[in-house]
């Protein structure tokens, strides 16, 4: 380990950080080693990953100084907010702060941030296209991962702007995947209409985010944004019906009906799932897939991601 640069991964235990963690594991000649930031290194997932021989720290989002000890001695650092932890767009804002400080005071020689776009670049807060919510956010879970790009520009820290797509494995976590219809079929509902949705899986996140560490010269104070595939609903159902061996219908909802579905942050996802219809081109040209896959030559598209995956969506 001592010939290796170290990596610190926020959300190791999550998503994307724990992509990146099991990429730097298994990247036998990355010529990084993980560090684990957990809030709760005795956790079974702390521990587990500790087993694994991963150095697994203790630290807080919301604890600069946590942060700052944290991130010493690290040649990069995986930084990212969780959202749906806490409905709170201004604790996100302060923990990247918090983040681009320990940075800079750690001396990081590159950071990646995983962001995503501010839409009130594009739908301004009098634009009644869409509600506004929180009293000053289009899509809460964007727009202040967006606003807080600037931050990491603002510490003088080496970044890279990491924008995700759409995770795949919604379909098993979220509650997204094809539900029966009162006919009995099974009924894929997207607020998309025809449009293409970026998407990945979660586990490709990690992987790319190895591929910038490695070519970090080429990418720092640059953004990027990672897909595995392009589809349309109809696409993305074409393909299940294949997965499953039973026929699955893309239905396309209207943004208000997926606004009223009553679940907490479902008017933030409408307001998302219509910010990438009405501006579609946008949306989808800033990811690249032959970006991601030179990043992460095993790349998944849908239909492989479902052939390993089938078996854990919830088929209601």
């Amino acid at each position: 380990m001592a010939d290796k640069k170290t990596i610190a991964v926020v959300g190791a235990t999550g998503a994307q950080g724990g992509g990146l963690v099991r990429a730097l594991i298994h990247g036998s000649h990355s010529g990084f080693a993980a560090r684990a930031l957990t809030r709760h290194p005795q956790s079974d997932k702390g521990k587990a990953l500790a087993a694994q021989g991963v150095e697994v720290v203790a630290a807080d989002l919301d604890d600069g100084a946590s942060l700052a000890r944290a991130f010493t001695g690290c040649y990069g650092v995986f930084c990212l907010t969780n959202f749906w932890e806490h409905f709170s767009p201004e604790k996100e804002l302060a923990q990247a702060g918090n983040m681009a400080q320990a940075a800079k005071a750690a001396g990081v020689q590159h950071v990646v941030w995983s962001t995503l776009e501010d839409t009130r670049r594009w739908v301004p807060l009098s634009d009644p296209r869409m509600p506004t919510l929180m009293g000053k956010y289009k899509v809460p879970h964007f727009d202040a991962k967006g606003e807080a790009d600037v931050l990491f520009a603002k510490a003088g820290v080496p970044t890279t702007l990491l924008l995700t797509s759409f995770y795949w494995d919604n379909l098993i976590h979220f509650g997204m995947g094809p539900k029966k219809g009162p006919d009995g079929h099974l009924v894929f509902a997207l607020p998309m209409g025809d449009k293409k949705l970026p998407g990945i899986a979660a586990e490709d996140i990690g992987k790319c985010c190895l591929g910038l560490f490695l070519r970090g010269r080429d990418f720092i104070g640059k953004t990027v944004g990672i897909v595995g595939e392009h589809l349309t609903g109809a696409e993305m159902a074409a393909a299940m019906t294949a997965a499953f061996g039973k026929p699955v219908r893309y239905q396309a909802m209207s943004f208000d009906a997926y606004r009223r579905l009553g679940f907490p942050g479902a008017d933030d996802l409408g307001n998302m799932f219509q910010f990438k219809h009405d501006f579609n081109e946008a949306f989808c040209g800033v990811r690249d897939l032959a970006l991601s896959r030179s990043l992460n030559p095993a790349l998944q598209t849908f239909a492989q991601w479902l052939a390993a995956n089938r078996a854990r969506i919830p088929l209601e």
